[in-house]
């Protein structure tokens, strides 16, 4: 490991690190644009210039430069000041002063840096250029006048997103970053951009002149928009959700997110249910609270429990779910299904739902085995992930089921189920040989009787569990999901098995068709599918409305904080549960949410915050030949639940980027 001083400061890095991660890891500050520690080094801004002994005297861009035994570092000398204010004053030549007009105002880099290495002037009088606008569909807005270029999104989009439709065209001071063909970029990333990009180029478009920084109010949060549980960073102002930001967590989505995890946020106040509903013949009429629970009392009277169920929908937190368990508990009911896609696995160990090999653990893996799965459009961050080895031929990847464009080299072998008995020579060959075998099997497939045990028997015969390693693993596209197995919310034949029910409550629960024929009570947020034969409509809060815990689809546990209070009477579910126990004539034993968190870590103490419970596998269980087609999770990456469904920026993606990627297609 090559020793080194910077500013005097001894330091010690891995072999192969720049001059700059030295001076990061003394704490020296460096500045840059180019430079981003997940894309390659460009070079090509020179903010990053240091003086380094021994070597030739002028100074070196840092990002660029490797760390060597014996270096002396040297970042605040007269010539490094004066190169960096050299530097600065080009890049500010042609850049036009839209600060007070500029979205990225207040954590702009250029604005910082300018500020800390510039000069107070400039010596440069000629007239700036001026660039044309370009399009990249209806999330990212351009002003390409701005652009120092960087090149951080053109490698962002060809080394990270995997969709190579940014680049540079032109040379010297005709150069421009651009769209090719200016048509909308169609990645299910894309939006990472604007946080790549270290001037007002690259902005959010549905944000744009909705407020600046230091007017929002940031709460942390988690994103449920795919199981994947990113970590976000909610912006609000007053009663409303103006932007979603990520949030840094290597183990989970590094500093990404997706594009429907971004920007669906205006779907939130969008079409919301903000008072009781109660059928009265035949039409749904505006009513209290109580109006709404003694409606619900007089469904109820002289069924057993056994004549009332639950579904449990995707954006539902483990208070909620809780709370929903315990009140049909009084009513002397336990069917309560949380599969509401229809899916069918075994759920008897917690090792048999969960993705065992974990977000950052899949990138070990050597061979991967997609079965009915899209990780690009189920799981676009985790589609990164599996992307890193892939692209460079360090990984293979096979699938069985309808072939996509996944950005990187897939060998698809057919979507015939049928398949998973009789394997090619040349995958069986690859899976035996592998160090590290991955079987992924999306939520799609498992609509598939029989699917969960042939998959099953085929991660045996390759034993991709083995010491050290866990190869078995479920793509869940619900946030909900795993959570819900956690606490035991799924019943012998799905969401199918409970079409002999009178009563039925939908919690949330938007993407099945349930309730006709059965008195049915829906507690959700937005008068989407589900309300469609509701007699009851109990009015409840969106995950950025309630403080929530969330278990993504690797069983990590995380917490989620309220951003904003839900709109009109709605309610948080779990209170709305409590209140209509009491009703019902038992009370639930909690008022308060310590008081149920507490209840839920008495029960499930790895959900109120203690020691994971292993991930183990249950016996695999018999097996039956399957056969046919398998299908997909998802048709329509952008509309998958009530709050994208009521996102006018959703209905624009889908217009400006699916529509023509189908047209293509066709």
């Amino acid at each position: 490991m090559p020793k080194l001083t910077v500013d005097g400061m001894d330091v010690e890095v891995p072999a192969g690190a720049t001059v700059l991660q030295a001076c990061e890891a003394a704490g020296v500050e460096v500045p840059r644009f180019c430079y981003h520690e997940r894309l390659s080094i460009a070079g090509n801004c020179r903010m990053c210039l240091v003086e380094v002994k021994p070597g030739p005297p002028k100074p070196q861009a840092s990002c660029a430069l490797p760390a060597a035994d014996g270096q002396a570092i040297f970042t605040t000398t007269p010539m490094v000041k004066k190169a960096r204010e050299g530097v600065m004053e080009f890049l500010l030549i042609n850049h036009p002063l839209d600060c007070p007009i500029c979205d990225q105002g207040g954590e702009c880099d250029l604005q910082d840096q300018s500020l800390a290495y510039g000069k107070g002037f400039t010596r440069y009088q000629e007239n700036k250029r001026a660039v044309t606008e370009k399009f990249m569909g209806p999330l990212v807005k351009t002003i390409m006048t701005r652009c120092i270029h960087c090149t951080r999104c053109v490698r962002f989009a060809e080394e990270v997103a995997g969709v190579e439709e940014i680049g540079a065209v032109g040379r010297g001071e005709n150069m421009q970053i651009t769209s090719y063909l200016e048509k909308a970029v169609t990645s299910e990333v894309s939006g990472n951009i604007i946080d790549l990009c270290p001037v007002g180029a690259l902005t959010s478009k549905p944000y744009a002149f909705q407020a600046r920084p230091w007017e929002l109010k940031k709460t942390d949060s988690i994103d449920v928009m795919d199981a994947l549980g990113s970590n976000i960073v909610i912006g609000s102002r007053g009663p409303a959700v103006l932007r979603i930001t990520p949030r840094i967590n290597d183990d989970v989505n590094e500093e990404w997110l997706s594009d429907k995890g971004r920007f669906a946020n205006d779907g939130l106040a969008a079409r919301r249910l903000d008072r009781p509903y109660v059928r009265v013949g035949g039409k749904l009429k505006a009513a209290s609270w109580a109006e709404a629970f003694a409606a619900i009392k007089a469904g109820l009277a002289g069924l057993p429990g056994e004549a009332i169920a639950g579904i449990v929908g995707d954006l539902a937190a483990v208070e909620d779910m809780v709370a929903f368990r315990d009140l049909l508990a009084t009513l002397g009911s336990q069917r309560i299904e949380s599969r509401q896609d229809g899916a069918l696995f075994n759920t008897a160990a917690r090792g048999d739902y969960l993705f065992n090999a974990g977000l950052a653990g899949i990138e070990s893996a050597d061979v991967v085995l997609l079965i009915g799965a899209d990780p690009r459009r189920e799981a676009p961050l985790l589609n990164v992930r599996l992307r890193k080895k892939a692209a460079r031929r360090q990984s293979q990847v096979f699938g069985i089921g309808p072939a996509v464009d996944l950005t990187y080299p897939v060998t698809w072998l057919g979507d015939d189920a049928a398949l998973l008995g009789a394997l090619p020579a040349a995958v069986a060959e690859a899976l035996a040989k592998a160090e590290r075998p991955a079987v992924i099997v999306g939520m799609g497939a498992l609509r598939t009787p029989g699917l969960y045990e042939a998959a099953r028997a085929l991660a045996d015969k390759y034993a991709v569990v083995r010491d050290g390693w866990n190869g078995w693993n479920l793509l869940h596209t619900a946030a909900a999901r795993v959570g819900a197995l956690d606490l035991g919310l799924a019943v012998e034949g799905g969401v199918a098995a409970l079409a002999d029910a009178k009563a039925l409550f939908l919690l949330g629960a938007d993407e099945v068709d349930a309730g006709a024929g059965a008195f049915t009570i829906y507690i959700g947020t937005h008068g989407d599918r589900g309300v469609r034969h509701a007699d009851v409509i109990l009015p409840a809060a969106a995950y950025a409305e309630k403080p929530g815990t969330y278990v993504n689809l690797e069983g990590r546990v995380q917490r989620a904080l309220r951003a904003v209070f839900p709109p009109g009477e709605a309610r948080e579910d779990w209170t709305i549960f409590r209140a209509l126990s009491a009703v019902l004539g038992t009370p639930l034993a909690y008022d308060d949410l310590p008081a149920l968190r507490a209840r839920i870590a008495a029960e499930w103490p790895h959900l109120g915050g203690g020691a994971m419970p292993p991930a183990t596998l249950s016996a695999a269980g018999a097996v039956t030949p399957v056969s046919g087609p398998l299908a997909l999770a998802i048709d329509n990456y952008y509309l998958t639940n009530p709050i994208a469904r009521a996102s006018a920026t959703m209905a624009e993606c889908v217009e400006q980027i699916l529509a023509p990627l189908r047209e293509a297609a066709e």
